[in-house]
């Protein structure tokens, strides 16, 4: 038997069940993944309250893991049994012991790096990937503003730019939180508890502002990224952790400096097994030489069994960096 996390309805944690269930052999183009460490997303949580609404209830949770290949279907050709391997765009379900993914989806996975850190990595990584070098190529040198810079996004994204030699604006809610992102290679952080973001933004860049403001903050941050803007300047907006951006009245793009924005999401930029090698290679170079450090707290791994309880400490905001259930 194995063990998996589902919900019946729209609602907070509480709605989150475990379930004994006897996985189903792979379909011909599925691996069966044996997961070791389960990654945690913001966007989970979305899905569970019903912001991103499933196909269907009940519902499996989760599209990302790391684990070793238990068995493969008929059509598969490139992972074979005992492989290791992660994903991150699987169909909904991986908050699991055991996950069936479309081969196409499945990276191989270096020995270099572990499960968890992996798991911890590869969703948020390869967001990184698609932000700062397909959204808007980020140039050594350039000043950029990242929101929720000691997120689990963020904290990757400051040694990404840093690696880049990029000049990465961060945003933090506590000192504590803006210290985390200097550590991890931001070039100056942003108190917004504290301080004014945009106020912020122009001392630090002469007046000047920036080419590109990265958003996954939402409502609350809206305004205050179009104001950090320079003329022509592009707002990618690409999560909503304090709500939805809505109502935007487009005439405020002109006010502010004829401005661009783009709503992107991985499913837009990673579409098919070849444009995933290309972004994991990547990811996996700059972690496998300790470019990147992907370190998960022991307060923020969860037994699998535990997810009502990891969901409500991730939406306290209390965490920083990545989360994990462990089966």
């Amino acid at each position: 038997m194995a063990t998996r996390i589902e919900f019946h309805q729209h609602g907070g944690p509480n709605v989150l069940k475990t379930i004994e269930f006897t996985p189903a052999d792979p379909a011909g183009n599925e691996v069966q993944v044996e997961n070791k460490a389960i990654g945690i997303n913001f966007i989970d949580t979305y899905i569970r309250s019903g912001l991103y609404p499933p196909p269907a209830l009940p519902s499996g949770l989760g599209t990302e893991a790391a684990g070793i290949v238990s068995k493969v279907g008929k059509d598969v050709t490139y992972v074979k049994p005992g492989d290791r391997v992660v994903y991150a765009q699987a169909a909904l379900g991986a908050y699991s012991s055991v996950h069936n993914v479309a081969q196409e989806k499945v990276a191989l996975l270096p020995d270099a790096i572990t499960f968890e850190q992996a798991a911890a990595s590869f969703l948020k990584g390869l967001t990184v990937f698609y932000l700062l070098r397909k959204t808007y190529e980020i140039k050594p040198d350039e000043i950029f503003l990242f929101h929720a810079a000691a997120g689990g996004v963020g904290l990757i994204a400051c040694q990404w730019a840093k690696a880049l030699g990029a000049k990465l604006i961060g945003t933090a809610g506590s000192d504590e939180k803006a210290q985390r992102a200097l550590q991890a290679g931001a070039w100056q952080t942003i108190n917004y508890r504290k301080e004014d973001i945009a106020a912020r933004v122009r001392e630090l860049t002469n007046g000047k502002k920036v080419s590109v403001v990265y958003d996954s903050v939402g409502k609350d941050t809206w305004e205050a990224s179009l104001d950090c803007l320079q003329r022509r300047g592009l707002m990618v907006s690409f999560g909503n952790a304090s709500g939805a951006v809505t109502g935007v009245n487009l005439g405020i793009l002109n006010q502010k400096g004829s401005l661009y924005v783009t709503r992107p999401s991985l499913q837009g930029y990673i579409t098919n097994h070849a444009e995933l090698i290309d972004a994991s290679n990547e990811l996996f170079s700059l972690i496998a030489s300790g470019v990147i450090k992907i370190e998960v707290p022991e307060q923020q791994k969860f037994p699998l069994t535990d997810a009502i309880r990891a969901h409500q400490v991730l939406e306290s905001r209390a965490t920083q960096g990545s989360s994990l259930l462990i089966p």
